[in-house]
């Protein structure tokens, strides 16, 4: 469901408190020798205003709001907040940018949808310190609201933070966690930096903007160049890098679409005016998968709102803020609570060497092939030397011996006839291919004519009638790091299933059996 901005009315009295309004911040406007003399608005070519003027700003936008009957939505929000007017900033770099979004009449349908998580969190930030929330529509233009975007230069996260500056601004890097990937480190960082770079150039935000993409000394030696030359030093004025020449250019017209989205024949999704997500806090190390599990929501879900996490699982040093859907967040504490100590999965690390195999590391550590694969994100069983693995074990100990599956009928042997495939068998069997791997310690696709397989839970024929509307049932031992999310994958059934067949709780326990029904 998607909103258009509702056209605002025009009573005489609304009209005339504005133009007062907009009189009084022309008025008020602070004057810095970045500002043109000839700037009739005051605030067009210059990019400041003064906090009180801001505040007055907000106030009219408010009231415009609410007596158009305009919904008070987070763009709604968005809009009463803009402090630099971008309705009154007139420039052709301005039309051409809002003419690149208007041939992309998708891009704020894709890019609003992936920054519901986080969009009402940056604003909250940037109103608590009064900043202008064209601000907030910074991390569109840097990373399209995407925490895990990644750029040549080596810049992460929404804000787009090098190695280096995020070091400046404490955003700890390491193998276990990217600070500027942490949705709320970052953003606190990324306002910390503004703020010194708005100080730095007389309160001019445009100037901040543009030093915040290229560096505060490339802005800086151009604003020199103008002065020896004799020429205006506000940003329409400087020669900047290309990308930097069309950095501001593409915020402004996005903010001007954003203000009257009708206008521009453009529709925005529409989102709330309320947190997306809780901090909790985590003092012990975590599996994001049990995460996920305590909080009944997907691991894709728990994974977008931690990102920084790099090896799918909190850093050992914390404490850290996990980041928890508002829905989900009382439910996620008390399973937390509940859940002991020694099932807060923790890892070691293993570099692989010559001759390693999956299979041989799954064994030597007595842990799953699925898990390994798992853990570490690996598709198939291709492994290179100096490769680092992640070996899943009990939180305060070394990977414990690994737990069997029992299955409720006995194991049968097939022979492998020429034409087969593992494809073919596990379908013909009512298995999924992982399972016949798993079960037979195969490492490739490759089989031989006449190679015997074990089949799991296969007794002839006997069972496959009778339960084919329920599934083939088996018991299933719970392991150290499992989570009903991984079960689930790996049997492909629902969680919601597991969860009814054996009328569980919010937390597993290693050596827990449960009863699948596996098709």
């Amino acid at each position: 469901m998607f909103i258009t901005a509702v056209s605002r009315t025009t009573s005489a009295f609304k009209n005339g408190l504005l133009a007062l309004g907009l009189l009084t911040l022309a008025g008020c406007q602070t004057t810095s020798d970045h500002q043109t003399a000839n700037d009739p608005n005051g605030i067009g070519q210059s990019g400041q205003i003064a906090s009180s003027d801001a505040r007055k700003a907000k106030a009219l936008a408010r009231l415009q709001t609410i007596e158009s009957n305009e919904p008070y939505t987070l763009w709604a929000r968005i809009r009463n907040g803009f402090m630099l007017d971008p309705a009154v900033i007139d420039n052709p770099r301005i039309d051409q940018q809002r003419l690149v979004f208007a041939s992309q009449p998708r891009y704020f349908e894709l890019a609003s949808a992936r920054s519901q998580r986080y969009l009402h969190y940056v604003v909250e930030q940037i109103d608590a310190r009064e900043m202008p929330l064209e601000l907030a529509l910074l991390p569109f233009v840097e990373s399209s609201y995407n925490p895990m975007a990644y750029s040549s230069s080596h810049a992460a996260g929404l804000w787009q933070f090098i190695p280096s500056t995020g070091k400046v601004y404490s955003l700890r890097q390491d193998w276990w966690y990217d600070g500027r990937r942490d949705v709320t480190a970052s953003t606190q960082a990324a306002l910390d930096y503004l703020t010194r770079l708005n100080k730095l150039f007389d309160g001019d935000w445009l100037l901040a903007m543009a030093a915040y993409n290229c560096g505060e000394g490339c802005v800086g030696r151009a604003i020199k160049r103008n002065e020896s030359l004799g020429l205006p030093t506000d940003y329409w004025n400087l020669q900047l890098p290309r990308e930097t020449m069309n950095y501001v250019p593409k915020l402004l017209a996005m903010a001007q679409i954003i203000e009257s989205p009708a206008s521009y024949n453009m529709a925005l999704p529409a989102l709330e005016d309320a947190p997306y997500f809780v901090e909790i806090t985590i003092d012990e190390q975590l599996d994001l998968h049990k995460a996920a599990e305590l909080a009944s929501i997907s691991t894709e879900e728990i994974l977008s709102l931690n990102p920084a996490f790099k090896q799918r699982v909190t850093a050992p040093q914390g404490p850290y803020q996990l980041l928890v859907p508002v829905a989900t967040a009382e439910q996620f504490s008390t399973a937390l609570a509940l859940l002991p100590a020694g099932e807060r999965v923790s890892y070691q690390r293993y570099n692989v060497r010559s001759g390693d195999t999956l299979s041989q590391i799954a064994r030597r550590y007595q842990v799953t092939l699925g898990a390994l694969r798992e853990v570490n994100n690996i598709d198939g069983h291709t492994i290179r030397i100096g490769q680092t693995l992640m070996l899943p074990h009990s939180a305060g100990g070394a990977p414990g011996p690994a737990a069997v599956e029992t299955l409720t009928a006995a194991d049968f042997t097939y022979q492998v006839k020429p034409g087969d495939n593992l494809w073919t068998i596990a379908k013909r069997h009512g298995l999924s291919v992982s399972a016949l791997r798993q079960h037979n310690s195969l490492s490739g696709p490759n089989l031989s004519v006449g190679q015997k397989l074990v089949l799991p839970g296969q007794a002839g024929s006997s069972s496959s009638s009778s339960s084919s509307t329920q599934g083939r049932k088996l018991t299933y031992i719970v392991k150290a790091g499992d989570s009903l999310y991984s079960i689930a994958r790996r049997y492909n059934v629902q969680i919601n299933n597991i969860k009814e067949w054996n009328q569980l709780g919010p937390v597993l326990h290693p050596g827990q059996q449960l009863i699948l029904r596996v098709l």
